[in-house]
């Protein structure tokens, strides 16, 4: 009796193993659409009973994008411009400069993939580094008449975090409606928390996905928004904390980046996202017109908010760097922090860099990361063979990101060039049509460049095997990073 319910079990135990390989093996038959991805989770799935499924269900399905997608169809997360009862009446920009002409493409991919309009009348100015960008932010915080918008992933409470919780909780004492969204992964960098800080203030602060809600580690805002009255505006890549002024000594070590100061038409739009994010995270829906004051042309860019993140139907920021590295015709010059393209960006820097295009990449040689920088040498060795130029930049570690194309076009924002900014981070891009804003960051680039050690086909052959294989390796796990 023993004996036959032994084996009858055990048959029960077979069979669910060889239904949930099967089953896993059929799932990403029909849902991945890379033939390379699907053989390869149908092997290890059949070949590696239990293991093989365990890692596809974990590692292979991106519930990200359905998570993201189940909040938007329940109204968690909203669309855009149509869920707010009043529009802003906001002048679309005209036909691009002549200097442009060549990006026409370009325009209107992005036309199709982004709700925001291309708007005119626009001054960007980039400021650099805490030591430029934290005074003009605190300044128009103490200058607030109205409202106070501030969105950020890292918020430290170091003596820079204090300045601006005193400045914040000071106009809110003063009637300045203020409101600031933390992310609860991002908040987490520093003792005490920045929300300990602000409690008992009149300060309005919304959690963004708290840890405690699904556990979810990925799924980030990683956007970086100050709105001041719905008529100035501060966005780029940079945190809030004393790791940003690079001109201090001591802990903890510093971060070279670039923020910007922005005015006209666009701010609306910084200022919809932000609102968008409050209403996710708070459930309050701020859409009156007294969030969009009139607001003037004050200078020549054509700019356009891009917002993107895995609530998103497409890839936005993947695809306008595609669409801008297929329209580029003289140079493309690209710094960021962190560095792991996927197949397709690989082949579509290389396209244009046998186009005859100048194709030129900053890095730097010093990544708080160690494990993203491994797996960035590892595609180094491609890039450098077909021509593209590669640098390392010296420290401090630059958190700076720019994609410049023919001196005309200009991404900056918060998002970096690896999976997790354009598939599973929320970011916020700007797209900037102007000669003289993309000169100033092409002189930035430029000098950057100047002091910069430049990386050989030569150096990454002279890599010791160890070497080779543990960037190799970490170029494995670089969709995961």
């Amino acid at each position: 009796m023993g004996g036959r319910l032994d084996h009858f079990l055990l048959g029960i135990l077979v069979s669910f193993v060889v239904a949930l390989s099967l089953t896993s093996a059929l799932h990403a038959l029909i849902m991945k659409r890379d033939p390379r991805s699907a053989l390869g989770w149908i092997v290890t799935s059949i070949t590696l009973p239990v293991i093989g499924p365990f890692f596809y269900w974990t590692m292979g399905v991106n519930w990200i994008s359905r998570t993201a997608r189940q909040w938007l169809e329940s109204g968690r997360l909203f669309a855009g411009w149509d869920d707010f009862p009043a529009r802003m009446d906001l002048r679309v920009a005209g036909d691009l400069p002549p200097e442009a002409s060549n990006l026409r493409e370009l325009r209107a991919l992005s036309d199709r993939l982004v709700s925001s309009a291309l708007l005119s009348g626009n001054s960007i100015l980039p400021l650099k580094n805490g030591e430029t960008a934290y005074p003009a932010m605190l300044a128009a915080i103490e200058g607030a008449a109205s409202s106070i918008h501030l969105s950020t992933y890292i918020f430290d409470s170091d003596v820079t975090g204090r300045r601006f919780t005193d400045a914040l909780k000071l106009a809110a004492d003063r009637g300045v409606e203020v409101r600031v969204i933390i992310d609860s992964l991002g908040e987490k960098y520093s003792r005490p928390p920045i929300r300990t800080l602000l409690r008992g203030s009149r300060v309005k602060v919304g959690k963004f996905l708290p840890l405690r809600q699904g556990g979810y580690v990925n799924l980030r805002n990683h956007r970086k928004i100050l709105v001041v009255d719905g008529e100035i505006a501060f966005t780029g890549g940079m945190n809030i904390g004393d790791r940003h002024l690079v001109e201090r000594n001591g802990k903890p070590p510093a971060v070279a980046d670039m923020h910007f100061r922005v005015e006209g038409q666009v701010v609306a739009d910084l200022q919809r996202v932000f609102l968008e994010d409050w209403y996710f995270a708070t459930g309050e829906l701020l859409a009156d017109q007294s969030c969009f004051p009139p607001l003037a042309e004050t200078g020549s860019a054509m700019a356009r908010v891009v917002g993107d993140g895995p609530d998103k139907e497409f890839r936005k920021l993947h695809w306008i760097i595609m669409g801008a590295l297929a329209c580029a015709r003289n140079r493309v010059l690209i710094m960021t922090p962190y560095f792991i393209p996927d197949r397709s960006m690989v082949s579509a820097l290389i396209t244009t860099a046998l186009r005859g295009v100048d194709v030129t990449l900053v890095l730097p040689i010093l990544n708080n990361l160690p494990f993203v920088h491994w797996a960035s040498r590892a595609y180094l060795w491609e890039l450098l063979q077909m021509g593209i130029r590669v640098y390392y930049q010296p420290p401090p570690f630059v958190h700076t990101k720019l994609f410049l194309v023919d001196g005309a076009w200009s991404l900056i924002g918060s998002a970096n060039l690896d999976p997790r900014s354009l598939r599973l981070n929320f970011e916020l891009d700007l797209e900037v049509y102007d000669a003289p804003f993309t000169g100033l960051l092409e002189q930035e680039f430029m000098t950057a460049v100047a002091s910069s050690h430049r990386v050989t086909l030569e150096e990454m052959d002279a890599r010791s095997l160890p070497i080779k294989v543990r960037d190799a390796a970490a170029k494995l796990f670089s969709p995961y990073l």
